[in-house]
């Protein structure tokens, strides 16, 4: 070959790359929608069946795109809509224009595992004084039970059990247009039990406090995004309505995207700026089936800094705390993707004693569970979900304690006045173990410490506080660029706690090593659900 040939081949093949890398850059230029990683798999896959998908804009965009690619209208939201795309147009939908992103319609699952003595409730709750209300209402009760606050269970239904009767105020059903909110399964009933049960034999953490029936879950504890969603959406519309106050979320999906663009974690955010405290669980992937643990497990919508994240504690069946550890199956930070500081606090979410639903799923399925109380008969469950339960009891006590607080300064307060948990730092619990007795006594003065200032210079009792993206609590001690509280140092980019150490999405602890999803531990690698071992 001459060297004019040679220049004429070089040429067409330059001409050639630079026309293929045009047309990548023009297809990449195409692709404006973020995807969420099961939709990636789905295309990868070769979009071999129907999918259904969660897509953001005004309903005009979602009819126009709706009529362009064939799609049905399974459910209109707030901002969006939920879409059935028939086998092999998922990518023409991924490459519409009009699109920012495209999320999966998965599936999310109910978050099942002495609570109230073991947090301080009964120690809130109304007591005779002859001299009245500390608070000066002079009415003779000196106590809370959550009455006057509102909290929406957001769960597999809520049973019409003698426990709650009079409090539901609403029953309302997200997975069936002529449903009737009814609880088949029988954990929602639990954990509104565990939030609000007031009988002679039962009483939840908040036993005053009414409950709206929110039901995203089905028979079998399964849910869809998009119910999760709307339901999410609804309570905001409403907030005002029915005085809504705290968002209940004991249930759990798969971390396919950030939380700002999966399409519950958007919800929430939407939740936490209308005023709502959004309390949600943990997950229960805490372990591998041998044993082994796992960091990095935290669940949707626990994976949002907008929402107060509560793990599950073991309390032993004991209310003395010094025997507490977390829960084995508890799910543990930093979250996956994110690499946030997760789980913000813990429960106790383990072997909770709860309301029975006769002839639910979990009766007829689980009569293990099945204990006897005296005459009545009780669930027994284990699981984020009840801890989670714990956690929105003992918000709705903070807010009736001092009704003008805000969703902020009702986290700080449940984070500040935590005790430490033996053997755990913060990937485990967080802030440590719920102690709603505590923030109450600091609300009303009455820890040793001095009150607390809501909005104003932080006070010189420091427990523990760190900072999300959503929020930095108050209650620290500042020097030159350095944090510390109660055995918390930040500095730098730097955290330090019981032996934990994390810095820039790196987390060292006690022999293991986690770092953007994979973990690393005496010769053993996990990373994506995958396992390397010598």
């Amino acid at each position: 070959m001459t060297i004019p040939q040679r220049a004429v081949v070089l040429c067409l093949v330059t001409t050639v790359a630079l026309l293929l890398s045009y047309d990548d850059a023009a297809a990449q230029s195409r692709r404006r929608a973020r995807l969420s990683a099961d939709i990636h798999d789905r295309l990868r896959a070769g979009d071999p069946t129907d999918s259904s998908v969660i897509v953001t804009g005004t309903q005009a965009r979602v009819d126009a795109i709706a009529a362009r690619h064939g799609l049905r209208v399974r459910k209109r939201l707030e901002t969006g809509a939920v879409l059935d795309v028939p086998a092999g147009r998922l990518a023409q939908v991924a490459d519409d224009t009009d699109l920012d992103q495209v999320s999966g319609n998965y599936q999310l699952h109910a978050d099942m595992a002495v609570t109230v003595q073991s947090i301080g409730a009964d120690q809130v709750w109304p007591r005779l004084r002859e001299n009245g209300n500390r608070n000066g209402n002079g009415n003779g009760r000196d106590g809370y039970t959550g009455e006057g606050i509102v909290v929406a269970v957001l769960d597999s239904g809520i049973a019409a059990v003698p426990e709650l009767k009079g409090r539901i105020l609403a029953n309302l059903d997200f997975t069936n247009p002529r449903g009737k909110a009814l609880d088949e399964q029988g954990h929602g009933t639990h954990v509104a039990g565990i939030i609000a049960a007031s009988g002679k034999n039962m009483r939840g953490v908040a036993p005053g406090v009414s409950l709206l029936n929110l039901k995203v879950l089905d028979a079998h504890g399964v849910g869809t995004a998009g119910d999760v969603v709307e339901a999410i959406d609804w309570a905001v519309a409403h907030r005002r309505q029915y005085k809504i106050r705290v968002l209940n979320l004991s249930l759990g999906g798969p971390v396919l995207q950030s939380y700002q663009d999966d399409p519950i974690d958007q919800a929430v955010e939407r939740a936490y700026r209308a005023g709502l405290v959004v309390v949600a669980s943990a997950g229960n992937y805490g372990k591998l089936a041998d044993g082994r643990q796992v960091l990095g497990g935290i669940s949707v919508p626990g994976n949002s800094p907008f929402a107060i994240t509560v793990g599950a504690l073991n309390t032993k069946q004991t209310v003395w705390r010094g025997d507490d550890e977390i829960a084995t199956y508890s799910s543990k930070g930093l979250t996956h993707l994110d690499h946030l500081l997760k789980p913000d606090l813990a429960a106790p979410g383990n072997r909770i004693r709860g309301l029975l639903v006769p002839g639910s799923t979990l009766a007829k399925e689980h009569p293990e569970l099945i204990v006897r109380e005296g005459k009545d008969l009780r669930l027994e469950l284990s699981g984020a979900s009840m801890a989670t339960a714990a956690a929105s009891g003992a918000a709705a006590l903070v807010l009736e304690s001092r009704g003008k607080l805000s969703n902020e300064a009702v986290r700080h307060l449940l984070q500040s006045t935590a005790s430490k948990v033996l053997h755990a730092g913060l990937l485990q619990a967080g802030a440590g173990s719920l102690n709603v007795a505590a923030a109450i006594g600091l609300i009303d003065g009455d820890d040793e410490e001095g009150p607390i200032v809501i909005g104003g210079q932080p006070t010189e009792a420091a427990h523990y506080a760190f900072c999300t993206a959503a929020t930095c609590a108050q209650g620290t001690t500042r020097a030159d660029g350095i944090i510390w509280s109660d055995g918390i140092i930040w500095s730098d980019g730097i955290v330090w706690s019981d032996g934990i150490i994390w810095s820039d999405g790196i987390i060292w602890s006690d022999g293991i090593i986690w770092s953007d999803g994979i973990i690393w531990s005496d010769g053993i690698i996990w990373s994506d659900g995958i396992i390397w071992s010598d």
